[in-house]
């Protein structure tokens, strides 16, 4: 597809999924797109997360998806609105890859990878007449920029200035420095006077202060059928969810922290730690837990009786010693106690840069609904660079692909306002 030379320049700065979304919406219209990044090829953190089996989105309700961004549901909804799961799914579906839905609701490309997705996206898009210039890092803007936008780029050997009518910036959070996630970003709108809240780490693990016993017995082992219990933020009764850890040198970490990863956190910045409830036996009820407990064990070990009656073995049974007095734990009532509510003391989170994801960002107090920034007309955000956080499942890709979609149409909106 030819783009007409006299036709507006939109600079996209970031090759990630938010950023190519956005060179999409606007290539279909017949504007250039130039996409910027600082590494060596495009989508870097999409294919090494997609290493493990790419989940691009997730099958369940809008309403209960839309929930898992929090305090953030309320600006993300109409994002999401415009460029849903489904809509997301015949979209990849349009790039020739076929998608299924697991057992958990998450929604997978037939193969399971990331690549074949974003090499017949890059085709499409190189097709479309967008321009990708690798290995070009966006140090600002050069002065003055009242009437384009005049970007600076270090290169290899040189800097190189570009001027574009609009700016789409997706250079994502401050999770994955390697592949360009630095969030080198941050000074240089603050300098420019935009809102940008803290980043944090999203999705991460925790640390614990384990014996040095504990840690060299059980670091690494997985700790299955187990529920986690957090406290209410009213001080009600504590709510669990279930689903499986690891052990770590530091602490934990694994599908069911990540997925409570934000209260945590929070729990943790406003009080300096936080304490978890280990539910160690999920599938059984309390009156249950005690009856077994109670039964005659004879000359049998109290370890030989937990696994006997209650299957208690392993790492379960070492977290129990770890975390329990040995007075609480020759106390068949408080063990009983334990072994449905264990108290884990968790003292920080795990650095940024360990993360999956990050939290913090780009305010939406500083964006209008068309995700410019009001203070630089003409300058629009997308992706983790907002303050945004979601689970994993597909929940933080599908708000990248659908807030990509959005600026890219809100760069076409502020271009036909400004008549080109």
């Amino acid at each position: 597809m030819s783009t007409p030379r006299n036709a507006p320049l939109v600079a996209v700065i970031g090759a990630g999924p938010a950023g190519l979304m956005a060179a999409e919406i606007l290539s279909r219209q017949g504007v250039r797109v130039a996409v910027f990044d600082a590494m060596p090829s495009a989508g870097r953190k999409f294919l090494l997360a997609g290493i493990g089996g790419m989940n691009i989105t997730h099958s369940e309700p809008i309403d209960p998806f839309l929930g898992r961004y929090r305090a953030r549901r309320e600006q993300l909804a109409p994002l999401i609105g415009r460029f849903n799961p489904d809509a997301l799914r015949a979209w990849i579906h349009g790039l020739g890859i076929d998608t299924f839905v697991g057992s958990s609701g998450r929604v997978f490309p037939t193969e399971m990878k990331a690549a074949p997705l974003l090499r017949a996206w890059l085709h499409r898009l190189r097709e479309a007449g967008v321009q990708l210039h690798m290995r070009h890092r966006w140090i600002g803007w050069a002065e003055p920029s009242d009437h384009a936008q005049v970007l600076r780029f270090a290169t290899s050997d040189v800097e190189r200035l570009v001027q574009a009518d609009a700016v789409v910036l997706a250079m994502g959070g401050g999770s994955w420095p390697r592949l360009g996630s630095d969030g080198a970003w941050v000074p240089l709108l603050e300098a420019r006077g935009v809102q940008v809240q803290p980043l944090k780490p999203a999705n991460c693990g925790f640390d614990a202060e384990w014996s040095t016993y504990f840690q060299e017995r059980f670091a690494g082992q997985p700790v299955k059928s187990v529920a986690i219990g957090l406290a209410s933020g009213d001080g009600g009764a504590l709510q669990f969810r279930q689903g499986e850890f690891v052990v770590t040198q530091t602490g934990i970490e694994g599908s069911l922290v990540y997925a409570l990863s934000a209260p945590i956190r929070d729990a943790l910045d406003a009080d300096g730690g936080a304490t978890i409830w280990l539910d160690l036996a999920p599938g059984w009820s309390a009156q249950r837990v005690t009856d077994e407990l109670m039964r005659p064990r004879g000359a049998r070990s109290m370890s030989s009786h937990l696994q006997s009656k209650l299957n208690i073995t392993g790492v379960k049974l070492g977290l129990l010693r770890e975390c329990l007095t040995k007075e609480a734990f020759a106390d068949l009532a408080q063990l009983a106690t334990a072994i449905k509510a264990l108290p884990l003391r968790l003292t920080r989170a795990r650095p940024i840069d360990e993360a999956i994801s990050s939290a913090g960002g780009v305010a939406f107090e500083a964006l209008d609904a068309n995700l410019m920034i009001e203070r630089l007309p003409g300058v629009f955000c997308a992706g983790e660079m907002l303050d945004w956080e979601a689970p994993t499942g597909g929940y933080l890709l599908t708000a990248c692909f659908a807030s990509g979609a959005a600026a890219g149409q809100g760069v076409l909106d502020y271009l036909a306002t400004l008549g080109r």
